[in-house]
């Protein structure tokens, strides 16, 4: 557990100040075919200092964490802000004062040894090619994360939180009648916690193994799709990925001063009335997120940002510095992942708002089209345009599912895909596994509902 030494280093004052104590702690545990080829764990950290002076900043971090550490960090940002301002006389008025965030020290943390994550994946990896010897490969790999943090901050914050994260994911591959071999992954669950949160008998997760073996040989007999503008459902993952790549990152504030295309969209309409789309900070459909975030590492406290009421877009994701150029709330979206790093503009827990139809009722909507469930890579750009890999779907005739389809794409314009929206499924669904790669990683939450809409696909 990190040693309080900032504290009492902050005072209040015309200066935006932070000081950041962060430690990250990593395990990971990888099976293939049977054969452990890793099995690691690492521990990361030290402390930054940022300074705000006239509208330039300065910026400083070291490895060691100690008094003498943050002390010196902490002149050095002073040092350089005031370099900066003296080169670049920006003149700027003081950011935003935000209320001050207040958190208790975090109850210590479980340590476990490396050896309960190898247990688990060698059982579960053991049920796998008893059960399912058709398979030609699988893969099994275990991850965990701790984000431990402790933030000082001139409005007044001081905060020490925790926040851990566990997955464990499957990897199956079969072989074609045509001799070629593909794969299809899932993650077999976890989320914000630590391992014992989510995993305790392998077996209890015989039934989503089965589920993601029968797509697998779905898959293996599958067609392509008919290239052309389709109707189609685009399940939870594909709609909250969707949602994160093509138009959150439009909207995050910093990529809006840069020429993103929700530059001149604001108070527009940019998707069908149905449409609403929010940045959750930590609690969402009366659940917590995933990823909960309650402070950013600029000392603010974190709320919703609503980012698409009714299909109009009515706001941007800030840190300070945005805010008061866009005359907005900062709502805590500035966060750095390591203690070296700057916080910048990110998402939280981006979602789609769920509607009122049954996925059901969705799929006997459409005559000839195709419900597409994953994907596994894909692009998009601040204009908002996208492609992204579609690694498991199916094609829908006359209202029902039909076969499998092999590996495709799905291309368009976000805020023009989003006009063609004409139901939403009434139940959403969180990812929450991936990073975002917005120049540091980022552990994000994406989600929301099934939408049925028209986009581009790919042929053979």
């Amino acid at each position: 557990m990190l040693n309080d030494y900032i504290s009492d280093l902050i005072q209040s004052g015309a200066e935006h100040t932070e000081l950041r104590a962060q430690q990250t702690e990593t395990v990971k545990v990888a099976l293939i075919g049977g054969n452990l080829v890793a099995n690691q764990s690492g521990k990361a950290g030290g402390v930054c200092a940022r300074v705000c002076k006239n509208g330039s900043w300065g910026f400083a971090s070291c490895a060691d964490y100690d008094e003498d550490s943050v002390k010196d960090v902490l002149r050095e940002a002073k040092e350089n802000a005031a370099f900066l301002d003296g080169k670049l006389k920006k003149g700027k008025p003081a950011l935003p004062q935000t209320k001050p965030f207040f958190t208790a020290p975090p109850a210590p943390s479980p340590v476990l040894p490396r050896k309960v994550y190898v247990d688990f994946a060698t059982e579960l990896d053991a049920y796998i090619e008893k059960t399912y010897p058709r398979l030609s490969g699988r893969k099994i790999i275990v991850t965990s994360e701790k984000f431990e943090k402790l933030l000082c901050a001139s409005n007044g914050t001081k905060a020490h939180t925790v926040a851990p994260r566990v997955y464990v994911y499957v990897f199956l591959s079969a072989d074609t009648k045509d001799g070629d071999t593909l794969e299809l992954f899932d993650v077999l669950n976890g989320g914000s916690g630590y391992f014992p949160d989510y995993f305790t008998d392998p077996l209890l997760y015989a039934e989503k193994i089965e589920k993601l073996y029968r797509k697998l040989i779905d898959k293996t007999e599958g067609v392509f799709p008919e290239a052309g503008v389709a109707d189609v459902i685009l399940a939870p993952s594909l709609a909250g990925m969707l949602a994160h790549e093509a138009v959150g990152h439009t909207v995050e504030a910093d990529l809006v001063l840069g020429g993103s295309v929700a530059g001149h969209m604001l108070g527009k309409q940019v998707a069908s009335p149905l449409v609403s789309m929010v940045d959750f900070a930590h609690t969402a459909f009366g659940s917590p997120c995933p990823l909960p975030v309650f402070v950013d590492d600029e000392g603010t406290e974190c709320e919703d940002e609503i980012l698409i009421k009714d299909g109009i877009l009515v706001g941007y994701m800030n840190n300070l510095e945005s805010a008061k150029h866009f005359g907005m709330t900062p709502r805590g979206n500035a966060r750095a992942f390591a203690f070296n790093d700057e916080p910048l503009i990110r998402m939280r827990n981006t979602a789609v708002l769920p509607g009122t139809d049954k996925l059901d009722d969705m799929i006997a909507s459409i005559d000839d089209g195709y419900y597409l469930i994953s994907t596994g890579n894909g692009q998009a750009d601040t204009t908002g345009e996208f492609m992204f890999g579609v690694t498991m779907g199916y094609e829908i005739k006359n209202g029902k599912l039909g076969k499998a389809l092999r590996d495709t794409t799905i291309s368009g314009v976000a805020f023009e895909m989003l006009k063609t929206v004409t139901m939403l499924s009434d139940e959403p669904e969180w990812d929450s596994s991936g990073y975002c790669g917005k120049k540091q990683p980022m552990p994000v939450g994406l989600g929301g509902p099934a939408v049925k809409c028209k986009v581009t696909i790919g042929g053979q």
